[in-house]
């Protein structure tokens, strides 16, 4: 593990302890393990490609992004921005020497793959279970050999939203054997309620899983001395008289010594779903999450803890934002909006830089960021930042644009493009609304600052954000003085994730050609 160079979000504190978030990064829904001395922890990443990152870790604070479970979506409407689908909610296992990954897609069915090596390649995404509605899957491999899975359901999907189902599997984890039982139903009690992950402890089956929406809501523990329930619960952690919302959806990793913590989110709007570390204590076989504040015996989320005790201190650690592009693969922080191709970009062509080719909308659409599959993206790490982008544009006809950008249901982008007027760019600041942000969605720009410049060899565009979320842009042809475009914007969250970072090469006028641009380096400081 590297020490980060380039320290965004800090949880560690140096001193024995850490604060809360460990990831100041939309991972949305996360999940983790203990294998050994090592954690390993996933996400949701639902159309953005490749998914369901995984990240590492030797101490639960420290994270490094390492791999990605998902590398196509195998359903064409994913070769097209499907805004709000893909993968929802994974969870992580690791059974008889190997890594299991199970993810339900909502319009499509649960799905799994699995690994020897978590760096390594993990299988393409094997139908589980075809069909629409099922998701936040969890398997569980109980003592006598016997599979399970755990699920809940997609109320936008079919019509249903309280309750949790389980289906045994498999022993190979391949295939279900049943259609399931229902285990619990939330309609009175835990409304809402969804994100199940299954253990054993003591001879109790335990679900955990969170109800009453993502930002009101609460984390709920069920308890059963069989698998098939029933089912008491109780509630283990909520946001009490905190400043943490939810606190929702996560997973459980006891260490060797017995300590218990609990990964789980928080969202923070514009910046995503970002996460949080609590301690666990069990009381009478039931667990107890966070710190006793309010005085009502339930656990509030802790802002400042100890941390884990792993034996040995380990080095400081983030995942990575800046890209020198001196490699010749992308990095690890870097996915498309749709399945990728690899027509829209090279790190060979020219060493040392991206080259993003000028692309149009294959979908024949208006070729807006929302609708682009070619759009390269990256998680926000950190409220206030500066992101800066050295191009060096080739364009070639009217229409060829290069962008850096923040997206959402409300985005916004800084571009270099030519017209057709030779020996002169524009410089754009544009404005984009979402009207409609499911599937391929609905969308208008519009520009709210045109200047026109001379060519030049090499610009700078620069993003920069604040801690309220509010933007401005500007740009540079020296990278020392920038030239600000003079509008501020809000960040607004996308379909069920946060605001991203972004940059793209494309053709307005929907025209295929010769264009391209190169990007030097990407900066996020």
């Amino acid at each position: 593990m590297k020490d980060c160079k380039n320290h965004l979000w800090m949880a560690d504190l140096g001193d024995g302890r850490y604060k809360n978030p460990i990831l100041y990064g939309d991972y949305s829904d996360p999940d983790a393990i203990r294998v050994g001395d090592d954690f390993y922890m996933i996400s949701s990443s639902f159309t953005f490609i490749p998914g369901i990152p995984v990240l590492h870790s030797k101490d639960l604070v420290n994270w490094e992004l390492i791999n990605y479970v998902v590398r196509e979506i195998p359903f064409p409407e994913y070769n097209q921005p499907n805004h709000g689908s893909g993968t929802w909610a994974p969870a992580i296992r690791y059974h008889d020497g190997m890594f299991y990954v199970y993810v339900g897609l909502p319009d499509e069915g649960v799905f799994m793959s699995c690994t020897k090596d978590p760096y390594g390649e993990w299988s393409p995404l094997h139908c589980v279970r075809a069909g629409k509605g099922w998701i936040d899957t969890c398997p569980f491999w109980d003592d006598d050999g016997k599979a399970y899975l755990v699920h809940a359901f997609a109320n936008s999907r079919c019509g249903i939203k309280n309750r949790l189902d389980i289906c045994e599997m498999t022993p190979d984890g391949k295939s279900l054997l049943d259609e399931g039982v229902m285990v619990y139903d939330g309609l009175q009690d835990h409304p809402t309620l969804e994100g199940p992950k299954l253990y054993k402890r003591n001879g109790f089956y335990y679900i955990l899983a969170p109800a009453g929406g993502v930002k009101p809501g609460w984390q709920v523990a069920f308890r059963s001395r069989n698998i098939l329930g029933p089912y008491e619960d109780r509630i283990v952690l909520h946001q009490g008289n905190t400043e943490i919302n939810g606190p929702h959806q996560g997973g459980y990793v006891e260490l060797e010594n017995g300590e218990g913590w609990f990964v789980h989110f928080q969202d923070v709007y514009e910046y995503g779903r970002i996460v949080h570390l609590q301690p666990v204590i069990w009381k009478q076989d039931w667990p107890f999450m966070g710190q006793e504040q309010n005085g009502d015996g339930i656990g509030e989320p802790v802002a400042v803890w100890k941390k884990p005790n792993v034996g040995r201190k380990y080095p400081v650690c983030c995942p990575a934002t800046s890209d020198e592009f001196d490699k010749p693969e992308l990095g690890l922080q870097w996915s498309w909006q749709a399945n990728p191709r690899k027509e829209w970009y090279s790190l060979t062509e020219n060493p040392g830089f991206l080259r993003l080719y000028s692309m149009p909308n294959d979908a024949e659409r208006e070729n807006l960021l929302w609708y682009a599959p070619n759009l390269l993206t990256q998680l926000i790490q950190t409220r206030c930042f500066e992101a800066t982008a050295k191009i060096i544009p080739h364009f070639e006809q009217a229409g060829d644009k290069a962008l850096l950008a923040i997206t959402g249901l409300d985005y916004g982008f800084i571009s270099v493009q030519y017209e057709g007027t030779p020996g002169y760019f524009t410089v754009e600041c544009i404005q984009g609304k979402v009207t409609n942000k499911e599937h391929a969605g609905e969308a208008n720009e519009t520009v709210l600052r045109r200047i026109m410049v001379p060519s030049s060899e090499a610009v700078w565009l620069k993003i920069c954000m604040d801690e309220n979320g509010e933007y401005t842009l500007g740009f540079s042809f020296d990278g020392d003085e920038f030239i600000d475009m003079g509008i501020t914007l809000k960040a607004k969250w996308g379909a069920w994730t946060g605001a991203k970072l972004a940059v793209a090469c494309l053709n307005t006028e929907n025209v295929q050609g010769e264009g391209f641009c190169d990007f030097e380096y990407f900066h996020v400081e």
